[in-house]
């Protein structure tokens, strides 16, 4: 059963003739999303999206264990091999961990020029990027040497106190400014790691406000880890991430920003940020996962890359080159390492 009066449907049916109404004002132009015939110019002009896309590749991280992906790379000669592959293939830029024998992350000279500079010599253009978080005895002291030798372009700043995972991440103020303050004044990248919006507020407090930082920084968002800005479906995905580049623009209105495919979020939050028009992170140092709704596991950064490739494709964008990424994210010229 339902409510509709048919009597007055039936007579009004009559006095329609039956037809829809159509006042064909603009013959021959019925309908044209690109013209008008009342005025000269563009009736839907094109999106402000950046054609050129940055795509960095991060390698292996810290967090994913072979229990969790048995392809995790853990050896310099593994993560080595993987960088160079992306590179081959056409990465943007690469950002770089090195491991231990038993799987965590370390801060060892030794280790990270046995990645650094094969692709140094590779791949001169190429902007290379470290993780240079000082969590053990003595590793201060290895982050301000390899800081100084400029091995890398540079490395993220974390203005964080978040749980990842079981593990609680947090960069005391001091260490941060001190270690920003360094990169600063090398002349080295230092992008902005956020897992979450109190980082947005910390960076913009400690960073912005105290006039270490100006406006027009390099911002990587990494949500959907457990633990960092929520993604645990598609409706939080799209509008944590909005919330996150919103935070961001308020504090620095010319923000360049990149996003990781973190977490579940994966392959979906990245593909979102290329209709957005920012700049992508993929790789195995975020994810263990190809898609959010399914356990297919990344076999590979390759793979991950050539998926990122695709995602370019079918939102309209073009990879940017290796020397192109630096201006786009305003990373310094080329490095010599000392």
């Amino acid at each position: 059963m339902n409510s509709v009066n048919w009597d007055r449907v039936n007579e009004e049916l009559a006095n329609c003739d039956k037809r829809a109404v159509a006042g064909l004002y603009g013959l021959p132009n019925l309908g044209s999303p690109a013209r008008s015939v009342y005025y000269d110019g563009v009736v839907s002009p094109p999106w402000e999206i950046p054609e050129e896309i940055v795509v960095q590749v991060a390698i292996t991280g810290d967090f994913i264990r072979r229990d969790d992906n048995p392809n995790q790379p853990y050896s310099s000669e593994e993560v080595l091999a993987e960088a160079q592959t992306v590179a081959r293939a056409g990465a943007s830029a690469v950002h770089i961990h090195v491991r231990n024998e038993m799987g965590h992350g370390v801060l060892e000279k030794d280790r990270f020029e046995a990645v650094v500079r094969p692709l140094r010599d590779e791949f001169p253009d190429l902007h290379v990027d470290g993780c240079l978080v000082p969590f053990y005895d003595g590793e201060y002291d290895a982050m301000v040497e390899l800081i100084e030798d400029k091995l890398f372009d540079g490395c993220p700043i974390n203005p964080t106190a978040a749980f990842e995972g079981d593990t609680l991440f947090a960069k005391p103020p001091a260490l941060l400014l001190d270690k920003t303050r360094r990169l600063v004044e090398t002349n080295q990248f230092a992008p902005i790691g956020i897992y979450t919006d109190g980082d947005i507020a910390n960076a913009d407090r400690w960073l912005f406000r105290s006039g270490l930082l100006k406006s027009g920084q390099t911002w990587g968002i990494l949500p959907a880890l457990p633990g960092c800005t929520p993604m645990l479906n598609a409706r939080q995905m799209f509008e944590g991430l909005l919330r996150n580049v919103a935070a961001i623009k308020d504090v620095d209105p010319e923000a360049k920003i990149m996003v990781c495919s973190s977490g579940r979020a994966s392959s979906y939050v990245v593909t979102a940020a290329a209709l957005l028009g920012l700049h992508i992170r993929v790789g195995m140092e975020d994810t263990m996962w190809r898609w959010p709704h399914r356990e297919d596991l990344v076999q590979s950064n390759l793979q991950a890359f050539e998926q990122a490739k695709l995602i370019a494709q079918v939102t309209g964008r073009t990879i940017a080159s290796p020397a192109r990424a630096r201006e786009l994210m305003g990373v310094p010229g080329a490095v010599t390492p000392v």
